[in-house]
């Protein structure tokens, strides 16, 4: 249809304006590319990765209403695909590329960290926690287990819980510690509430992991706690 009607404006001589949307577009990609990424909003950054799912609509209402709903750019991507499909007009294309971008996060983040002595790049540690864990609806207990130079062997999500509560078994987890040949730890949960706080019960789980695995030769570095209004970390609160 697009291509008949450009051949009858041809013909006709008659020149059909763009959508007013197009034009939007590209001053959004002008600023985007001249002013970099911290000159664009939430919602302004969603509706720049869309653009190619929704070729043909005004993206800038469906945008603010993602943010509005979740709260944030990072908390729209990390957003259930259950939830984000009841939004009126963001189909399986556009929510695929958004779980697209949620995973490019996550392995970029997570490349910082791989081969790398983990204890001197904390900060890229917390970061790669924060972007794989803090926004999930769902609380799961994650390992980054380490050979004696403190590199990373592996990083294993070894449970998944409910909103508030994850089952962590300890021998379970210095079992798998013991498979890779791991000589430390770092135990990482988040809470869904959003309050990195550590509960009591986050506080009995560690001291019994610390427990079984300090006979064995392995150390447990830190339980960090993550969720979207920051981080705790056991080592910092003298908890470890």
């Amino acid at each position: 249809m697009a291509k008949q009607q450009e051949r009858l404006n041809k013909k006709t001589g008659v020149t059909e304006a763009p959508p007013h949307y197009l034009g939007h577009r590209e001053r959004l990609r002008t600023r985007f590319r001249d002013a970099g990424p911290d000159a664009v909003s939430d919602y302004e950054l969603l509706e720049l990765v869309l653009f190619r799912a929704l070729p043909r609509r005004d993206l800038k209402p469906l945008c603010k209403e993602l943010v509005a709903k979740f709260g944030s750019f990072a908390e729209v991507l990390a957003a259930p695909e259950t939830r984000l499909a009841e939004i009126q007009g963001l189909g399986p294309s556009a929510i695929t590329d958004l779980k697209i971008v949620q995973a490019a996060a996550a392995r970029l983040a997570r490349g910082q960290v791989q081969k790398r002595q983990v204890l001197s790049s904390w900060s890229n540690v917390l970061d790669y926690c924060r972007t794989a864990m803090a926004f999930a609806d769902k609380e799961q207990f994650r390992i980054l287990f380490l050979d004696k130079r403190n590199q990373l062997i592996a990083d294993e999500v070894q449970q998944k819980g409910t909103v508030d509560h994850t089952p962590v078994y300890p021998r379970e987890v210095v079992k798998r510690a013991l498979e890779l040949s791991a000589t430390a730890l770092i135990l990482v949960h988040n809470h869904p509430s959003g309050d990195p706080t550590p509960s009591r019960a986050d506080i009995l789980m560690t001291e019994a992991i610390v427990d079984v695995a300090r006979p064995l030769g392995i150390t447990v570095h830190d339980h960090i706690v993550v969720g979207k209004d920051g981080h705790a970390s056991f080592k910092s609160l003298k908890l470890i």
